[in-house]
């Protein structure tokens, strides 16, 4: 019985990570709708698991559910978008306003060594979203973005925080994504300031840390304006 509980869980989680990964690369459409034997019968596995993974994305933003047809990819609009931008920043200026009150989590001098180390880890993912960024590989992009702030979030030692943070950011880019591919060539259009906001917290710059994610939002805010009523 556990082994058979270990497996449904195992295929539970691939499964989720799976479609999860296929919104976020836009290859599964907005309004595409699927149901459980849909997806059981693709991946050639029993209905349950399936119906848990699904049940996770939909609690994610990932899908919606719909009663009488399954799940589907959501239809986001430019004021949801608009929504998600405002509810992030509320999010990361508390971040930030917490760093200027002398958060505990940043007490530590920035060379200490567990800090420097952990400031590193998220630089790196910073570089490579910005490397992937600036090729306009949006697929990358998104997978080191949300590791990059993940490991960013976890540097305030609030759990909730960073969960709360990452589920916006998997919406938003959910949202974005979907406009995204409209643009045969994405390369120049990004954002690619991530390592500048971890230059900006190793030096304990909290306004600067707000500045440049305001920036960041700003930008991508009028790309998408400028998609949408392209």
């Amino acid at each position: 019985m556990p082994g058979n509980a270990v497996t449904r869980s195992t295929l539970r989680q691939q499964i989720a990570d799976a479609l999860r990964d296929e919104v976020l690369a836009g290859r599964l459409r907005p309004g595409r709708a699927f149901t459980v034997k849909e997806i059981a019968d693709q991946y050639g596995v029993s209905a349950t698991p399936v119906r848990e993974a699904l049940v996770d994305l939909s609690a994610q933003g990932i899908l919606e559910a719909d009663q009488h047809r399954g799940f589907r990819v959501p239809e986001y609009s430019l004021t949801d978008y608009r929504n998600m931008i405002e509810a992030r920043s509320l999010v990361t200026d508390g971040m930030f306003q917490a760093l200027a009150a002398g958060h505990p989590a940043f007490r530590t001098p920035p060379e200490d060594p567990c800090t420097a180390a952990a400031l590193a880890t998220v630089r790196r993912r910073g570089e490579e979203a910005r490397r992937a960024a600036t090729a306009g590989d949006v697929t990358v992009l998104v997978g080191y973005d949300l590791r990059f702030w993940r490991e960013l979030s976890a540097l305030f030692g609030n759990p909730y925080l960073g969960d709360f943070l990452h589920r916006l950011r998997v919406q938003s880019w959910v949202c974005a994504v979907q406009h995204l591919l409209r643009l045969p060539d994405l390369r120049g259009r990004l954002w690619a300031g991530h390592t500048g906001l971890v230059d900006a917290l190793a030096r304990r710059e909290a306004e600067t840390a707000r500045a440049i994610v305001a920036a960041a939002n700003a930008h991508s805010l009028a790309l998408l304006e400028q998609l949408s009523n392209g």
